[in-house]
């Protein structure tokens, strides 16, 4: 029967990258992705357990997270196949550290440089790409999820300047699922003008009087991650802090086009990371007198496994040559999430499978993984608003109302 050769252990196996997509990258890129996998290894996947089990976030290991000055790594001039395989590679090891690092530097920091003025730049792009300060992403509403472009509530009403002074801006409304939300030195929260009910961008202080957040609790997936529900109660904001080169939500395309990327990825890194624990565990559990992985029908699971991650990276791989091109367009981004994030469910559960009853405890990873997995299937467009937007590109007819 098959079995790792005497003296050897998995790390001698072939690695779930089986066509060597690293192989793409620079030799400093491949040094770099090294650097970060010492990091996850010694400072995140010894502890992400008990974070997750905790519903704690580790602030304390930012200093060194931003040491390795990952921050918007196509920004540094690095391939967007390898800001891809950064994001891939955070998963792998701990899904919740990957969704921090998305949301504040994908998100936050992006728009940023995308919409900041020099003035907003200087005042914080240095400290938030260094992580000393944080930010967040409002967006999402309590009653506005998929359909928050047009059904946006909040408000954000101009009162006019006088006497040479600037306009002035007060906020008012409610904001849901914000990831970095409860311990953020700034968000970045979008409402609709009550005057001309365009859509604005604004950049706010968390500790203004009126902004209120308290923690989402009872979650079962990415549970270190702090989502919160934020109130905005005439909160008060310079126009310094209005994006002005936002005027609508469809500026907003590149840059949660550029996120919904890098959530594909995180599908990416969801099945490597179940690939590589339910591998591990087949060949040191025994049953029957023999390791798990010399049955036939575990290896048919584990190549299924293999076989989806392999595929799905190697759509993601084509989708950055696209970002490298500008070629890279919605529907083509919709349909990456959609179909990955599908391949994922699949290639968790059948991880889950694999270690039987201890895949549904959390002292096992694989059951962490199983469970932030549907984080990943639903936000940044759910599996079915994905769906649509490739749909209607491929007819020509929208089935969204």
């Amino acid at each position: 029967m098959s079995r790792v050769p005497s003296g050897a252990t998995v790390g001698d196996l072939p690695t779930a990258d089986f066509f060597d997509v690293e192989s793409l990258l620079s030799a400093g890129e491949r040094q770099k992705l090294a650097d970060l996998r010492e990091f996850l290894a010694k400072e995140i996947a010894p502890h992400a357990g008990e974070w997750w089990d905790a519903a704690e976030f580790p602030s304390h290991i930012l200093p060194a997270l931003a040491a390795l000055e990952l921050s918007t790594p196509a920004q540094r001039g690095y391939s967007h196949l390898f800001a891809g395989l950064v994001i891939a590679e955070m998963t792998r090891v701990d899904t919740s550290i990957a969704t921090f690092f998305l949301v504040h530097h994908d998100l936050f920091v992006e728009s940023l440089h995308a919409f900041g003025s020099e003035e907003q730049r200087e005042r914080l792009l240095a400290d938030a790409s260094a992580l000393r300060i944080t930010g967040a992403f409002a967006l999402t509403e309590p009653l506005h999820g998929s359909d928050v472009a047009g059904g946006m509530q909040t408000r954000a009403r101009r009162i006019p300047g006088t006497d040479g002074r600037p306009d002035r801006w007060v906020l008012n409304g409610q904001k849901r699922w914000i990831g970095n939300g409860t311990f953020c030195d700034y968000m970045l929260v979008w409402a609709r003008d009550e005057d001309d009910r365009a859509v604005r961008g604004f950049i706010v202080d968390a500790t203004l009087p009126g902004v209120s957040r308290s923690r989402i609790e009872h979650k079962i997936a990415l549970r270190t991650v702090q989502n919160a529900d934020l109130t905005f109660t005439d909160v008060e904001l310079d126009e310094a802090d209005r994006f002005s080169s936002i005027t609508s939500f469809e500026d907003t395309n590149e840059l949660l086009r550029g996120s919904r990327i890098m959530v594909a990825w995180q599908a990416v890194g969801q099945q490597l990371a179940a690939f590589d624990v339910a591998r591990q565990y087949a060949i040191e559990r025994h049953q029957f007198g023999r390791p798990l992985a010399s049955f036939q029908l575990i290896q048919q699971q584990l190549v299924d496994m293999l076989g989806n991650a392999v595929a799905s990276m190697s759509m993601m791989v084509r989708l950055a040559g696209l970002q490298e091109a500008g070629a890279a367009d919605m529907p083509q981004v919709a349909l990456a999430k959609s179909y990955i994030s599908a391949r994922m469910r699949e290639t968790v559960a059948m991880g889950r499978s694999i270690l039987g009853g201890n895949g549904i405890l959390s002292d096992y990873r694989m059951a962490r993984i199983f469970a932030d997995a549907e984080a990943i299937f639903t936000y940044e467009g759910s599996f079915e608003i994905n769906s649509l937007i490739v749909g209607r590109s491929i007819t020509g007819v929208s089935s969204i109302v």
